[in-house]
């Protein structure tokens, strides 16, 4: 008998109580395959399956954790800053994944369809953003969310990001894109009434410093309700949106959205 079955059996057994016998299945830990120990049980804990950071893993690695995901019942398994190089060994071991260049993230399984009709609004400042925005909104979407994308609406260009009002208005939580001056998270915290999460890009030119320029900026927003997440991490904005936006599904909070 496996630990969870013994888990239950105790729990059907009364011997221990509902609270004891959900503490012991968040305590459930890992499986070491030596090179990792896998995090079985982060979906019970955070609400979410344990994602695989590609980057300085072999593709063989990676496989092989994501076997073992795969073993437990993960529906669907994200490897996040995957290189193409590392994409096609994966396919050439046998390993179905769908593989997004633009924002390096390879995705195994099924997507599953969105929870509710509240939405995560993902929007960029410019073109050559939307790599970062794509791994955002990637991640958001795995993990069940709704995601609408607007991109290159940047304040250059200020009347291309008002002629959507609407779905700013009506997003559950948006998630700012931005390098240079990193002014559009401002502009949108200023704007809607839900929380924005900025994500500061490395694009820009030589004083923007690689993104710390529009970090900065982002930091010291004069919008309320704005949040920052670190340069280019598109995958930590697309998670936390995530979950901000599964607390007002859940909560019934779709009155933006009637």
């Amino acid at each position: 008998m496996n630990d969870i079955k013994q888990i239950l059996q105790n729990l059907y057994d009364n011997k221990i109580n509902v609270d004891e016998a959900y503490l012991k299945l968040k305590e459930k830990p890992f499986e070491d395959i030596g090179y990792a120990k896998v995090d079985l049980h982060r979906k019970i804990r955070q609400g979410f399956s344990e994602v695989i950071y590609g980057a300085g893993k072999t593709p063989e690695q990676i496989f092989g954790i994501i076997n073992v995901m795969k073993s437990h019942n993960n529906k669907a398994v994200l490897i996040t800053r995957l290189s193409q190089e590392a994409a096609d060994k994966l396919k050439s071991l046998g390993c179905e994944i769908e593989y997004h260049s633009d924002a390096k993230i390879g995705i195994f399984g099924k997507v599953p369809e969105p929870e509710g009709e509240n939405f995560v609004l993902v929007v960029t400042g410019g073109t050559s953003d939307i790599p970062v925005a794509e791994e955002a909104a990637l991640t958001a979407e795995i993990f069940g969310n709704k995601v609408l994308r607007l991109y290159d609406v940047g304040v250059s260009g200020l009347h291309r990001l008002l002629s959507n009002i609407d779905e700013i208005m009506r997003a559950s939580v948006i998630i700012a894109v931005a390098g240079m001056e990193g002014a559009l998270a401002s502009v949108l915290g200023g704007l809607a009434d839900c929380p924005v999460i900025a994500v500061p890009t490395s694009v820009g030119y030589g004083a923007s410093f690689g993104g710390v320029a529009a970090l900065l900026a982002m930091l010291n927003s004069c919008a309320s309700g704005v949040s920052v997440v670190n340069i280019d991490n598109g995958f930590g904005a697309g998670y936390l949106a995530g979950m901000i936006n599964k607390i007002r599904t859940e909560g019934g909070k779709n009155d933006k959205n009637a």
